[in-house]
């Protein structure tokens, strides 16, 4: 892991083309400003493995014909 130090109003550039900037600290909490291309997706990390998970889900459960030929044998 990169650790940096950066003040309010300094930034970090990733990739070429995503900025990522410190607007405001106050207290422990630090504001980010983030500006990346349209197709980047950017997400809170909690939020990204709550996605990640539900499709891991999603893969595993039957198909909705899988689930429809199954119950017609019943």
């Amino acid at each position: 892991m990169l650790i940096l130090t950066r003040k309010a109003g300094e930034a970090l550039v990733l990739d070429g083309g995503i900025e990522i900037k410190i607007t405001e600290v106050c207290g422990d909490q630090v504001k980010i400003g983030i500006t990346a291309p349209a197709d980047v997706k950017v997400y809170r990390k909690e939020l990204y493995a709550t996605i990640q998970e539900n499709r891991s889900a999603a893969k595993g459960a039957p198909s909705n014909k899988v689930k429809d030929a199954l119950l017609h044998l019943k």
